[in-house]
């Protein structure tokens, strides 16, 4: 397993990092702003309960596949500070970066939430809550579980360096297990695996109900994601042969 880089405070002025948070803001911002978005315009059009999760999921589906590929030459295309955390504690990321990563990430949400009440002239933002008979214990465990499905897809496609015939398709697959894991915890715990994107609701209409479950378990379940496929799946010794001498 790569240890963990502690980093320093002199990366707040790279330029590199600098254009990084500039980008991770942009992508994490257009991210929030169509999922809240979206989910704004189901409870708006008061359609059919199952129709509705299945809209709200295929666009934060669509969305984070976008705004990974739009991101991820720059900054990574985290969106999401469960995803910082699984990297970092990889060790593809220092904990000052992440650290970065996590208020850039918070404001973007705040942002786009405050720009969605304003434009839809103060239309209810939807906060992620538990579903009536799921209680504290069962929300965190539904989170971590689909928080650590995210980020072990996040490792297996786009991190792990021997991903071969799937190479370039991370950030779609994503977007997929992002979408089907809305469909299958939404109606419980609202599948958020991801702090930010409750952060931003929670904080433009001051309601914080359950919010601590959606930081503790999309945290733990995206740091040992992160933790088990590095340690036990990720090779890095390995040295691709010519292509003529692969063995198929």
């Amino acid at each position: 397993m790569a240890k963990i880089a502690l980093g320093t405070g002199r990366e707040a002025v790279q330029s590199d990092v600098l254009q990084a948070l500039v980008v991770e803001f942009i992508c994490t911002f257009l991210f929030v702003f169509a999922g809240v978005g979206a989910a704004m315009a189901t409870d708006r059009l008061a359609g059919n309960a199952v129709v509705g999760l299945f809209f709200v999921a295929m666009a934060h589906a669509l969305v984070v596949a976008v705004m990974i590929s739009a991101g991820l030459r720059i900054s990574g295309g985290h969106l999401n500070p469960a995803v910082t955390l699984g990297l970092c504690v990889g060790g593809h990321i220092t904990i000052f970066r992440s650290l970065l990563y996590w208020i850039d990430q918070l404001l973007a949400s705040v942002a786009a939430c405050a720009l969605l009440k304003y434009v839809t002239g103060g239309l209810a933002t939807p906060i992620h809550s538990l579903a009536s008979g799921v209680d504290y214990f069962q929300g965190v465990v539904m989170e971590i579980v689909l928080t650590f499905s995210l980020l072990f897809t996040v490792y297996a496609t786009i991190v792990d360096p021997k991903k071969g015939s799937i190479d370039g398709l991370g950030p779609i697959l994503t977007g997929f297990v992002v979408g089907a894991n809305i469909m299958a915890g939404g109606a419980f715990s609202g599948a958020s695996m991801n702090p930010a994107r409750s952060f931003g609701p929670a904080f433009v209409t001051g309601d914080w109900t359950d919010h601590w479950v959606y930081w503790v378990g999309p945290l733990i379940g995206g740091g040992l994601a992160g933790f088990i496929f590095e340690t036990f799946f990720i090779v890095r010794t390995h040295a691709p042969l010519p292509i003529d001498e692969e063995s198929y």
